[in-house]
């Protein structure tokens, strides 16, 4: 029975990943940010499941979480590292707080990268652990590769990890850790229906006052029409027990109108979907 990591797993795609991995097999550690989340984690998943405390931002706790699991798996390497913690927080960039923005870079990016480092040792760089070398899948999003009008902070984030990630596939070739990315569009995930994901009132008075409407109506649609979260579990499973995995796997409701479209047209044509989409042709 191999062991897995799995950050932000209290609700969405990372519960979803929880619940496909633990019932093959597989024993989780998954972070949550607070008590009552890993007592209602631990109730959810009674067996092979351990809740880890930390804040993937707060390096200290993510170095903690790492020495819990170090001490629990006892001289032994990790199956795999899933970098799943994320939030969304849309806003015209031209208007939108330095704050939400920064934020968003802090959980996405650099809180992937600190878990990243924090638990490296664990699949291998520790060359004292008995096992073969472990895997990183990196969740970051069709956003990864498509930026959409309004979801600046968290597609340049995704673009960030999307980069992150290839870079880190190429370092840990040294151990023989591999580093794969699952890209998934809409998933019926709580990430677009949180208050902050969704109010647009502060926005208005601006300009993208009626196009920040629609995209609110979008989202709303994407957390009801989208891929369940046990979907792109099971793609994270894959991308975890392959012999052979990809570099990337993509996944999205339409796949071929999602994904394959809009990364064949012209990046213009494009712009001028996006922009008849929400209302953004000039006036």
């Amino acid at each position: 029975m191999g062991a897995v990591v799995v950050t932000g797993v209290s609700t969405g795609i990372g519960w979803g990943t929880v619940k496909v991995l633990t019932s093959k097999g597989l024993h989780v550690f998954g972070s949550v940010r607070s008590a009552n989340d890993a007592w209602r984690l631990s109730r959810d998943f009674p067996e092979r499941f351990t809740p880890l405390v930390f804040d993937v931002t707060d390096e200290s706790a993510v170095r903690a979480g790492a020495d819990a699991v170090r001490a629990a798996i006892g001289g032994r390497t990790l199956l795999g590292l899933v970098n799943n913690a994320g939030i969304a927080t849309p806003g015209p960039l031209l208007h939108q707080p330095l704050a939400d923005y920064r934020k968003q870079i802090e959980v996405n990016l650099i809180g992937a990268f600190t878990v990243s480092q924090c638990f490296a040792p664990l699949l291998g760089a520790d060359r004292t652990l008995q096992g073969g070398p472990g895997r990183i899948v990196n969740i970051t999003s069709l956003g990864g590769k498509i930026g959409s009008p309004f979801l600046g902070g968290y597609c340049s984030a995704k673009h960030g990890l999307e980069g992150l990630s290839e870079s880190l596939r190429r370092e840990l070739i040294l151990y023989g850790i591999d580093v794969v990315i699952v890209g998934p569009g809409a998933v019926k995930t709580p990430i677009w229906q949180k208050a902050e994901a969704l109010d647009a009132s502060a926005y208005a008075q601006t300009d993208y006052g009626p196009a920040m409407a629609k995209l609110s109506d979008f989202m709303a649609g994407a957390s009801r029409d989208g891929l369940p979260v046990e979907r792109v579990g099971e793609v994270v499973h894959r991308a975890l027990t392959a012999r052979r995995p990809r570099v990337r796997y993509a996944l999205a409701p339409n796949l071929f109108f999602d994904w394959v479209v809009p990364r064949a047209l012209p990046r213009r044509w494009v712009d001028k979907i996006f922009a008849r989409r929400l209302g953004l042709l000039p006036r």
